[in-house]
């Protein structure tokens, strides 16, 4: 049985159904798993996407893409190939595409996580023939603590600096992490204030139907007094920038699975560091692919060698595969 799908210069092609997922070069047909900037990218003429990526999708991409939403379980036809997408569990709106043809089934996976964060649609195993898992953090060491305890970390470390009279700054993705954290936080401490890229997204979000609780848009006219005591959620980008200044004096944490190693932290001059990831980590990668049922798996970006090695000790069909997909990014926005 051939494959349904290959990895070309210009990304995750089917050619049964002449279309490409997660493109990083622009192309005709293009079905997008979530709004992150690494996989959802300008200049495909056309674009399928869950509904909820729609709006993120445009508000980054333009009001003038050529898009089509549909719904988690939905059944789309290109070429006679069947097309679906299922809940990734990764940010709103991520999803798994589902491709089948004549009873063969591909999985295209993205990004994904297990943990239930409350906001995303839960991860949902798609028993297939093929699996193409990410494998950001694909190394036995990431192995993430409960999220109600991690918010509770955050919490206290909240409630110290304002006994200091400080400011806490709080770096997280403006997309999928920051409202993760805005959802779970004790919102008695204080006041919650957002880098705009952060509060452009919770408009969108809020305006798709997602609840979110109350944050404030950072602006030059809130006097620098205001956020003392109080919780700013800023974009990494943000880390060392001249917009902190206004936030003096204040204590800065990250959140990120990187934040599993204290040396990543250090490199970054941040004074905490919370493991919290939009991503699986070692043992839900494995449980992933493992639920799938898949005779080949392909390992594409963060540990993909390891894993992919892991995955063939255990007698599976796995290989690693090159992407421009870029994981988990202290340095970017995505």
């Amino acid at each position: 049985m051939g494959s349904l799908i290959q990895f070309t210069d210009a990304g995750i092609y089917c050619p049964k159904g002449d279309f490409y997922v997660d493109p990083w070069k622009p192309v005709s047909k293009a079905i997008i798993t979530h709004a992150h900037a690494d996989h959802a990218r300008p200049h495909h003429k056309n674009y399928l996407a869950h509904y909820f990526s729609g709006p993120i999708m445009k508000h980054r991409l333009g009001e003038g893409i050529s898009l089509e939403t549909i719904d988690y379980n939905q059944v789309v036809q290109m070429n006679g190939v069947k097309i679906s997408l299922h809940p990734a569990g990764h940010i709103p709106g991520s999803a798994q595409i589902r491709i089948e043809y004549k009873g063969q089934i591909c999985v295209i996976s993205g990004d994904y996580k297990l943990e239930n964060d409350g906001m995303s649609d839960p991860f949902d195993p798609i028993k297939c023939h093929e699996f193409v898992t990410e494998s950001t953090f694909g190394l036995p060491i990431y192995r993430w603590h409960d999220q109600q305890s991690l918010y509770q970390e955050i919490n206290n470390w909240w409630k110290n600096n304002k006994a200091q009279g400080k400011t806490s700054v709080i770096f997280a993705y403006a997309l999928g992490k920051a409202q993760r954290i805005l959802k779970n936080i004790d919102h008695s401490i204080g006041k919650v204030y957002t880098h705009a890229a952060v509060e452009n997204m919770n408009e969108v979000l809020r305006n798709s139907g997602i609840a979110l609780p109350e944050s404030i848009r950072v602006t030059n006219e809130i006097p620098k007094s205001a956020f003392i005591g109080n919780l700013v959620i800023a974009t990494p980008a943000s880390i060392g920038s001249p917009w902190m200044r206004k936030f003096t004096p204040y204590s800065t944490g990250i959140a990120s699975g990187w934040m599993m190693l204290r040396g990543t932290r250090r490199r970054k001059a941040a004074d905490r560091g919370f493991v919290l990831s939009d991503h699986a980590d070692w043992n839900g990668l494995i449980q992933a692919v493992e639920a799938t049922g898949a005779e080949k798996i392909y390992a594409t970006h963060g540990y993909s060698d390891v894993f992919s090695k892991f995955l063939q000790e255990k007698g599976l069909d796995a290989k690693r595969v090159e992407s421009s997909f870029e994981g988990e990014s202290l340095d970017k926005e995505l």
